[in-house]
């Protein structure tokens, strides 16, 4: 069984990082113009460990990935991003990913971006299905870009509707947004603070028995169409409900929707509420995640609480 460990690079990993970033590109085919990274030694390597952090991957003890850290703003920056090339194909560079996500969450920051070559092609499939996308190209570079989760912990059901509000301000017509939670968990909660964001018309409460309500916008914006999915079979019976005629032109709100409201869009903001163990507290755990190029260069911005 591989022994496969990601740890936070410190000043002891610097010589062991250099190693892994050599041997990875030197094993690629050169470029026009070159990459830097067969210049970076110890006292480089170590600057960075030092401002910013990384990560670097062990097998059985041994050294076989690594990656530098460069945070700009609430932006992390992924450098070097290398895998040893008799390590390749064994999951290294998933898992440090995965983990350099996990610490820009922790960081409290909004995304991670990176750089990689056009002239790659396995490069940029690995990203594309990591759910990075494209938003920027500056020359042979691809600037590529992940919205991170949000989690916070919300005290009111006030809270969650000022949440929600402010979300609001960030959309457009063509959004749509899938929310999960378990029933009283607070989704039409968090519905009726979108509605008070975007300023539509009428009540917003549980669509339940007619599946779905439009509330038109009371201030020239897009209408609000609020779906409840609880009581569908799955996707074929939300195309029925023919939301693609309204889709472009509104914010789309799908309750229950996880498993069924994906398809509907490849940008979408997908809403989990969590509630506690004990049924009098008010207090629910938040996630947003903010998926697709839509989002991908700016992410989701919440200042009302605090992020975990």
């Amino acid at each position: 069984m591989t022994d496969l460990h990601v740890v936070d690079a410190t000043a002891e990993h610097v010589d062991d990082i250099v190693t892994v970033i050599h041997h990875a590109f030197s094993a690629r085919r050169v470029l026009d113009p070159p990459s830097t990274a067969l210049s970076e030694n110890a006292t480089t390597v170590a600057a960075a460990v030092a401002e910013h952090g990384g990560l670097l991957v062990l097998i059985d003890g041994a050294p076989v990935g690594a990656m530098l850290f460069e945070q700009t703003g609430d932006v992390l920056n992924l450098r070097r991003v290398s895998v040893d090339p008799r390590s390749q194909a064994r999951g290294v560079a998933s898992a440090m990913v995965g983990c350099a996500e996990e610490v820009a969450v922790r960081r409290g920051l909004s995304r991670v971006n990176l750089i990689a070559r056009v002239e790659l092609p396995d490069t940029v499939e690995f990203w594309r299905r990591r759910g990075y996308s494209v938003v920027d190209q500056q020359a042979q570079n691809l600037i590529y870009a992940k919205a991170l989760p949000i989690e916070l912990t919300v005290p009111t059901a006030e809270d969650m509707q000022a949440i929600a509000e402010e979300l609001a301000g960030q959309l457009r017509a063509g959004d749509l947004l899938v929310l999960s939670g378990d029933l009283g968990a607070g989704k039409t909660t968090f519905t009726q603070g979108l509605g008070a964001g975007l300023k539509v018309r009428g009540a917003v409460t549980s669509p339940t028995f007619v599946i779905s309500r439009v509330h038109p916008s009371l201030s020239g914006g897009p209408a609000l169409v609020h779906v409840d999915a609880y009581r569908l079979g799955g996707f074929a019976e939300l195309d029925d409900l023919d939301l693609d005629a309204s889709l472009e032109d509104a914010v789309t709100v799908v309750e229950w929707g996880h498993g069924i409201a994906e398809s509907l869009a490849q940008d979408r903001i997908e809403i989990v509420i969590t509630r506690g163990d004990d049924d009098t507290d008010e207090t629910r755990a938040l996630r947003i995640t903010a998926v697709g190029s839509r989002w991908a260069a700016s992410g989701v911005r919440v200042s009302v609480l605090e992020k975990n």
